[in-house]
C-alpha cells in the first residue's frame, strides 16, 4: 500500500505545484477510485475569489461529477496537507473511504491536529486516516511558498 500511497500523493504534489505556480497556497489533492484518479484539485481561493475553493473541495466535486453521485463511498482522497475543518466536514458528508495526507496543519487541521471531525462520534460516517506520506515534500513546498510571499510583502510593505 505504501508505494500506491506514494504514487498518488506524488500526483497530489503535482497539483500543489500548480497552485504554487498560480500564487495560491500550495495544496493539492486527487480523488482515487479503483486505483484511478477521478478528480484533481489545487487551491484556487485567490484566483476564484472563493473561500471554499480548496484543493479537497475541488477534487470532491470532480469525483462526484465523474461518478455521477455525491456518495463517494469507495473513494480515497490524497491531499498534501491535512484537510481543514471545512474540507474535513465535506469529506465526511461525501462519505469517502479514506484520507491520505502528507503533513499536519496545526492551525486549521480537521483530522486530528486541531479538531477531529473525521472521526467525531456524533457523526454517522468515520473515515480511515493515513498521514505522513511524502510529508517532507509537502512541508518543503509550503515553506518555500511562504518564504517567497514574505519577501514579496516586505518589498511591498504589506503584511502576510
Amino acid at each position: 500500500m505504501q508505494n500506491t500511497d506514494e504514487f498518488f500523493m506524488s500526483e497530489a504534489l503535482k497539483e500543489a505545484q500548480r497552485a504554487f505556480e498560480e500564487d495560491e497556497v500550495p495544496i493539492g489533492a486527487v480523488a482515487v477510485y479503483k486505483n484511478k484518479i477521478i478528480g484533481r484539485g489545487h487551491n484556487r481561493t485567490e484566483s476564484l475569489q472563493d473561500p471554499t475553493a480548496h484543493a479537497e473541495i475541488l477534487a470532491i466535486t470532480a469525483a462526484a461529477n465523474t461518478l455521477n453521485s455525491w456518495r463517494l463511498n469507495d473513494v480515497i482522497i490524497y491531499t498534501t496537507i491535512e484537510p481543514c475543518i471545512m474540507c474535513a466536514g465535506a469529506l465526511v458528508l461525501a462519505r469517502v473511504k479514506r484520507i491520505v495526507f502528507g503533513a499536519r496543519d496545526e492551525k486549521f487541521g480537521g483530522c486530528g491536529s486541531v479538531f477531529n471531525i473525521i472521526n467525531e462520534e456524533k457523526l454517522n460516517h468515520k473515515i480511515e486516516i493515513v498521514e505522513g506520506i511524502l510529508e517532507k515534500e509537502a512541508i518543503s513546498l509550503m515553506k518555500i511558498f511562504f518564504k517567497e510571499r514574505r519577501k514579496k510583502s516586505d518589498k511591498d510593505g504589506e503584511a502576510v
